[in-house]
């Protein structure tokens, strides 16, 4: 069993509810356990402005599923909550983003491990740093470290 990551976010649909919907399913996926989730946080849409603000969260999973296995199992959610891959950083009903896999560095097609954004997004960090603060990202830093250097306007803490 290793330590994953994974980044929640919704904008569409009530967002709040699909967040905790995405919870959920998380705690039902085969060889794995959801240890611990971050509180929510309204953030403002990054990329595409043009849309309302999201829900987002993060989550701290033990898991014997291999990073591949995993992502698919992520998307599979995705999928299931009624996501449709349109506009890259558009509105979405639910956005399930491996974050980190233990300590492992992977560069696969269709596969990045850590997030290759993860560093820059407050939208990512602020939940990330709820659960896991000391987490280091590997070529990064410290996600504490890493949230203190992030742009957090406009992003508010929802419980």
């Amino acid at each position: 069993m290793v330590a994953a990551y994974v980044a929640l976010g919704s904008n569409l649909d009530d967002p709040r509810a699909q967040v905790e919907r995405g919870f959920e399913a998380l705690a039902t996926l085969p060889r794995t356990r959801l240890l611990v989730r971050s509180r929510l946080y309204r953030t403002p849409p990054w990329g595409v402005r043009e849309q309302p603000d999201f829900v987002n969260a993060a989550a701290r999973l033990e898991t014997a599923l291999p990073p591949r296995a995993l992502l698919d199992a992520l998307l599979a959610i995705e999928t299931r909550a009624g996501r449709s891959r349109g506009v890259p950083n558009g509105p979405r009903i639910l956005d399930l983003d491996l974050l980190a896999y233990a300590d492992e560095v992977l560069d696969t097609p269709g596969l990045v491990i850590p997030h290759p954004r993860l560093h820059e997004r407050a939208f990512v960090l602020l939940p990330l740093a709820d659960i896991a603060p000391d987490l280091e990202v590997p070529g990064q830093g410290r996600v504490a470290d890493l949230l203190e250097r992030t742009d957090t306007r406009g992003s508010t803490r929802l419980d």
